[in-house]
């Protein structure tokens, strides 16, 4: 029988390993997370989980009976050191060593770190696991004063919660303007705005030098001066965990290189999720970096079917959200290679939806609060439809209606 080794207990890893089961893989599955808990749901960490709004069962992507009823032997708390292509064997910090047939890769990614003085000093916290939301929010007491360096999803969306639970909030962000690496300039504006009338203090244009101790706060020191609060987030972007890949030597490229089969360059080691570098059919050529859930779900289902024989699942147009106060955000495609934006809705205070054409091809769409122009948005790229640009613009329009012929 054919033994699958899963290294990485996060979305995707959980995924794989049900997905597996439910492809018809009757042999052993082995499922290992470096964590404690069983695999979960990261993006409730910046929002509910900040909040108080849920209990670690209520993240859990499947209850721990799931996997006992299923035959997939769970492993928490072990960190695997090295895999050894030829033997295939996967070496482990505590000395154990696991045999396996297929390999699969969810070793997900790790926050960047600041470079600068003063970045390793108690209170200066990241954000993407359970146990880091949990030193976070036991700081976020109701007066205490947050100080986000970055203005992307995670730093907004802990911005928002950190007001809703009666703290202060100031974001400083390096760019001219916040996630502008990711969103469009009519959604930035409109993010921007609704965070300063939440109460959150936004800067841009700022180059951190250095954090400092102050007591009982700490002060980020930037070339305009001083920003105080008891805690700090950094929230600059996030690396792939691909270490463990490349002294492999598996091809890797700031990720694991994998096929549209999530296959590495070993063909008995796949990879998934946020540590992988992939093909992706709806945005064209090349090879993207996706950090999101559908991606991650998208890859383990599409290991699973290779691993158990079966076809390949439709390829996806990859999409991501945000939420943040009233707003909901919904993104589909990437903007590469776009010659042509079209907007809908108010800029001001939305629904707004942000339209990305090449020649008469959506690539991407982006939404606030306007679920009918995504969901429309989506289905476009997909099917590459040519679209009519006016119509497009035209709220009054269905989003049926804008397609050519």
């Amino acid at each position: 029988m054919t033994r699958v080794l899963i290294l990485g207990a996060g979305h995707a890893g959980g995924a794989a390993a049900a997905a597996l089961r439910q492809f018809g893989h009757d042999g052993p599955i082995l499922l290992v997370g470096e964590e404690p808990q069983l695999p979960y749901q990261r993006p409730p960490l910046s929002k509910a989980w900040l909040k108080g709004e849920a209990r670690p069962e209520d993240l859990f992507l499947r209850p721990e009976s799931f996997y006992a009823e299923q035959g997939i032997e769970v492993r928490l708390g072990a960190r695997a050191e090295a895999i050894d292509a030829a033997g295939r064997t996967v070496t482990f910090a505590d000395g154990t060593t696991e045999p396996y047939d297929v390999l699969i890769l969810a070793t997900g990614s790790v926050s960047r770190a600041l470079p600068l003085p003063g970045a390793d000093l108690p209170g200066v916290l990241a954000l993407r696991s359970m146990a880091e939301a949990e030193a976070l929010k036991a700081r976020l007491t109701p007066g205490a004063r947050l100080v986000v360096i970055g203005g992307g999803f995670v730093g907004l969306e802990a911005a928002a919660s950190a007001r809703a639970l009666g703290c202060e909030a100031v974001v400083l962000e390096r760019a001219p303007r916040l996630l502008s690496r990711v969103a469009s300039e009519p959604v930035s504006t409109l993010l921007a705005a609704r965070h300063r009338a939440g109460g959150v203090a936004v800067h841009t244009d700022i180059e951190i030098v250095a954090i400092a101790a102050d007591g009982d706060r700490l002060r980020v020191v930037h070339a305009g001066g001083t920003e105080a609060g008891e805690v700090v987030l950094v929230g600059v972007g996030a690396d792939a965990c691909d270490a463990l890949a490349r002294s492999a030597g598996l091809a890797c490229d700031g990720g694991v290189v994998v096929d549209d089969q999530a296959r590495t360059s070993d063909p008995a080691i796949f990879a998934i999720g946020d540590c992988t570098r992939r093909p992706v059919p709806a945005l064209g050529d090349g090879l993207f970096r996706l950090e999101s859930v559908p991606n991650a779900l998208e890859q383990a289902r599409q290991a699973a079917a290779a691993i158990t024989g079966r076809a390949a699942p439709p390829a996806e147009v990859p999409w991501f959200w945000s939420d943040q106060y009233d707003l909901k955000l919904q993104m589909a495609g990437l903007p590469t290679g776009a010659d042509r934006v079209v907007q809908r809705g108010d800029p001001a205070a939305g629904p707004l939806a942000v339209f990305h054409l090449k020649g008469d091809r959506l690539v991407c769409v982006e939404a606030i609060n306007a679920p009918a122009e995504f969901m429309g948005g989506r289905q476009l790229i997909a099917r590459a439809t040519p679209v009519d640009a006016a119509k497009r613009a035209d709220p009054a329009v269905s989003m049926k209606a804008v397609a050519v012929g």
